[in-house]
């Protein structure tokens, strides 16, 4: 068993940032796949002396996860689930993301207590290594109030199951010194009264600054306290190869509000009698907040109509398990509502719509100010604690503080109810001025926090920002008990050195990462890394936020005059983040700042088009029908002749020639080709301009024998229903842009736009009818390409449910169905159309929750196979092991790729609710569809 390890420049720089202002470039990324790898890991840094830092998620803010020696990466090859009890407890690795946990509890009606904001992206294991809470769980249903039980390596490479019932015996016997020093420690502590009184009252709030001492207090074995310990450590103590949790309740019924107050001491004010009444959260948000939630573009009315001033905001939510125990919760605290001082009457709602935006708002207000940083600056979002009586006064004195260090962007906002606040500074951390401007702020900030009675960490983590300051928080005595911890686990100091604990008094003010100015879009990103757990090539190459890293860094190279370091970096760069990127736009649905990476892909490949092929393809944009037809015959004639030894080594042997980003890989699971689209006209006033994906003329239906496809199932529907539908002549050289889009090709493009626009306005009598596509990615692009024109674009299934299914009666349904949502479907809005379809063809509806982005992006999937496979490996072991009845989506390449993944047939949910209504013997036997019809 050998851990992999990378050393080429192009991962290091691309792994080397997390969601920090730090920036260490690691000297290696180690990617083990098990505990056992992990344990080979730690007796090599044992033996050697090598530090390294465990990295998972990625989305630290206090530099916790950066080092300039070995980068453990332990999200790849560490996301198992194990439900137990029903859902009351769960195993789970430091890989899972919280998203995807809660995903699979949520059929139990549970879910994982710890509630960051971060949820997509951060994962179990930098949730535990932080303690992390978010804005509901407060210090009752945090990490260490909710774990049971871990796996821990430690860095002797002992490994223990503290959840065993001979924990404490095998840790007596595989560790004594471990052992008798926790015990030892824990009498030290117990018997100190200051000690004691400090530990209950720093840990009676948020509280990530140093070591969990409390532990020492509320646990009295070995294998407890060790648990415990390990909960904030940040990686510094052991490694957790899986943890056991209590889940708490799944709270789905809810409602808020947003309460605004004439000035910040006043909802400080109401706070106390806000949190009496049961609130889930209150989330604050000062007067620069409201000014920046002004500014989205999809601000919410209740802060558009705000003229803002001193202004200061709560966002209220009641949470309850059921609507009787929500009622009464919201009964009970009218009288308190009705008594508020706010600038207009609460109003409480449980309407999505309406609560969606401002939690949008709240949560985006980082990023958002992140991004509008000037060029090449850094963003720092620091997070202090203080007793609920003291917010007010925290809050004056920080913007005070503000003013004084010339911080003009820094918001205040956080969880007021928890006394919890995030505060940020842009600046870009340079020179001596710049340097000492933060040095003399954070002394001024720590000072006031800590005259407050507060913690300067509360749910970040401590990292290498805040290290420097635990021993003024905590005093000597404290300090020195946590040093002996470090001690007793990692007596070499081989992890994540620096972190947690530092006696370097200006750690906090090295290694702050400066970015070079790239690009417009890309000096926006942060890093947070909200992208990575969408972007479908994750597992392969590069992820989103890895894409601009590299980039950022060819460009400092280039800065810097290191060309040796430039060439190698572009070399890789071309396959890892340009060929093998699926240009789905997914990494923007994720982005709080709406960076589409698939974009500035698109963009290189434009730049990087070679005159040839960029000619082949703007010729083929005005031949489409003859590319379509002869791609068609050419499958059907494949299909025919699948293992032809001949055949296949030819399309190898071009393959190596020509280039395989260039030249498609033929496989026996494609189909033959498919029907031209042609119609004759309809009978009748037509419904709708209907214009059939090419994809489905170039690639036949699925099954064996093959069905009707889905231009003919949507036809005999809208048959049934009386429903008249206008195929404009010349549709067999129409296509809605995609390929030249995605490949980069701007005259090819321009020319099938040319094409389209005439016949489409034609055909609708200039907008006066709407346009429907039979495939999510056509319907994205058909919008786009007919932006400006006035014509309307519908996707097929959003027709069917609207104008289609009220006109017909009651059909029989499939045993169970399986579902692939695709990326176009998810940017378009269109997924809640596909369930519903679904669930009317199917008694049981299933999305995997592995479900993602196939990456077969038109003809990415045949060029590089390897991308699709690792985009769909883990939603397909989810769709064999339930092997449902019937398996849909909504795309036709997307149909190839989970056909290809899974080995079960795929077709369009039109396909099969036309099977299920009319019939698919009634729909073979309709004219129209099949290839030698000569209209």
């Amino acid at each position: 068993m050998t851990v992999e390890l990378r050393t080429d420049d192009l991962v290091r720089h691309a792994q080397a940032h997390d969601a920090s202002h730090f920036f260490l470039l690691p000297t290696a990324v180690a990617v083990p796949r098990c505990a056992a790898e992990i344990g080979q890991l730690l007796a090599r840094s044992h033996r050697s002396g090598v530090p390294l830092t465990f990295r998972s998620g990625g989305t630290s803010l206090s530099g916790q996860a950066v080092t300039d020696q070995l980068l453990v990466d332990t999200r790849t090859h560490f996301r198992e689930v194990e439900i137990l009890d029903d859902g009351l407890r769960v195993r789970v690795q430091p890989g899972v993301t919280v998203r995807r946990l809660n995903a699979r509890l949520a059929r139990h009606g549970r879910r994982f207590g710890p509630d960051p904001a971060s949820e997509a992206a951060c994962t179990v294991g930098g949730v535990l290594a932080n303690n992390a809470s978010g804005m509901a769980c407060g210090t009752v249903e945090n990490s260490y109030r909710t774990l049971e039980s871990v796996v821990a390596v430690l860095p002797s490479g002992t490994v223990i199951d503290t959840g065993a019932p001979d924990a404490d015996e095998r840790l007596r016997a595989l560790e004594p010194d471990l052992t008798r020093g926790l015990l030892e420690l824990r009498d030290r502590v117990v018997g100190n009264a200051q000690s004691v009184s400090t530990i209950e009252r720093q840990f009676a709030m948020k509280n990530t600054m140093g070591y969990g001492l409390n532990a020492l207090l509320d646990h009295d074995t070995p294998a407890a306290i060790l648990s415990h310990l390990v909960v904030g450590s940040e990686g510094t103590l052991a490694f957790v190869a899986s943890a056991v949790f209590r889940t708490v309740p799944l709270r789905t019924q809810i409602s808020s509000a947003l309460l605004v107050f004439d000035d910040l001491v006043t909802a400080s004010e109401a706070l106390p009698a806000l949190v009496a009444t049961g609130a889930a959260t209150l989330e604050l948000m000062d007067a620069a907040s409201l000014r920046v939630g002004k500014s989205f573009a999809d601000c919410p009315p209740e802060v558009a109509r705000i003229a803002v001033d001193a202004q200061a905001a709560l966002l209220l939510e009641y949470q309850a398990t059921s609507r009787e125990e929500l009622t009464g919760l919201v009964e009970a605290a009218g009288p308190t509502l009705a008594g508020l001082r706010t600038a207009d009457p609460v109003e409480l709602t449980t309407d999505d719509a309406v609560r969606g935006p401002l939690w949008k708002l709240r949560k985006g207000l980082y990023a958002t100010v992140a991004g509008a940083r000037p060029p090449g600056s850094t963003a720092l979002l620091e997070d202090v604690v203080v007793p609920v009586p003291a917010l007010a006064e925290t809050c004056r004195s920080l913007a005070a503080l503000f003013d004084r260090y010339r911080y003009s962007d820094s918001v205040v906002f956080g969880h007021a109810k928890d006394g919890n606040i995030h505060f940020m500074l842009t600046d870009r951390f340079e020179t001596d001025e710049q340097l000492g401007r933060y040095r003399d702020f954070t002394e001024d900030m720590v000072d006031l926090v800590l005259g407050h009675g507060g913690s300067l960490k509360a749910e970040h983590g401590t990292g290498r920002v805040m290290a420097p300051y635990v021993r003024r928080q905590y005093g000597d005595e404290l300090y020195g008990v946590m040093q002996e911890i470090k001690r007793l686990f990692d007596p070499h100091g081989v992890l994540n050195p620096g972190v947690v604990l530092s006696d370097d008094p200006e750690l906090h003010l090295k290694h702050i990462k400066l970015n070079p100015e790239v690009d417009v879009e890309v000096d926006r990103c942060t890093a947070c890394g909200f992208c990575e757990p969408v972007c479908p090539s994750r597992d392969l190459t590069l992820t989103p936020r890895q894409r601009i890293a590299a980039w950022r860094a060819i460009r400092e190279a280039e800065e810097t005059g290191d060309v040796e370091l430039a060439e190698r970096l572009r070399a890789d760069y071309e396959y890892s983040a340009v060929q093998t990127c699926a240009v789905d736009g997914m990494c923007q649905t994720a982005c709080p700042v709406l960076i589409n990476t698939g974009d500035l892909v698109k963009t290189q490949r434009k730049r990087e088009q070679g005159k040839a092929n960029a000619a082949v393809w703007t010729t083929a944009a005005k031949h489409w029908s003859a590319v379509t037809r002869g791609a068609s015959l050419g499958l059907t004639a494949l299909r025919k002749a699948p293992l032809d030894p001949v055949v296949i080594a030819g399309n190898t042997a071009a393959r190596a020639v020509v280039g395989k980003d260039l030249v498609p890989l033929w496989s026996a699971e494609l189909p033959g080709g498919g029907a031209r689209r042609r119609r004759p006209a309809p009978d009748g006033p037509p419904a709708a301009v209907y214009l059939p994906a090419c994809v489905n003329t170039m690639f036949g239906p699925a099954g064996d024998p093959a069905g009707p496809g889905v231009q003919a199932s949507l036809e005999a529907l809208c048959r049934a229903a009386g429903v008249e539908l206008l195929v404009p002549p010349g549709i067999d050289s129409l296509c809605c842009g995609t390929p030249w889009s995605s490949k980069g090709v701007a005259a090819g493009y321009e020319a099938m736009k040319e094409r389209v626009r005439p016949v489409v306005l034609d055909a609708t009598r200039n907008g006066g009818l709407i346009v429907i596509s039979d495939a999510s990615s056509c319907s994205e692009g058909f919008h786009g390409l007919l932006d400006g024109t006035g014509v309307r674009v519908v996707d097929a299934m959003r027709f069917v449910l609207d104008e289609v299914l009220p006109r017909l009666g009651a059909h029989p349904k499939v045993p169970s169905v399986s579902v692939h949502p695709t990326c176009s479907s998810l940017r378009m809005g269109l997924n809640p159309a596909l369930l519903a379809l679904a669930n009317e063809v199917a008694d049981e509806v299933h999305v995997p929750d592995e479900w993602g982005c196939c990456a077969f992006a038109g003809d990415r999937g045949m060029l590089h196979p390897e991308l699709t496979a690792s985009a769909t490996a883990r939603e397909a072991d989810e769709v064999r092991d339930r092997d449902t009845a019937a398996h849909v989506s909504c795309n036709r390449t997307c149909e190839l790729g989970m056909t290809r993944a899974t080995g079960r047939d795929y077709r369009h949910v039109l396909e099969l609710l036309a099977a299920v209504v009319v019939g698919r013997d009634t729909i073979e036997a309709t004219p129209g569809w099949r290839e030698d019809d000569s209209r």
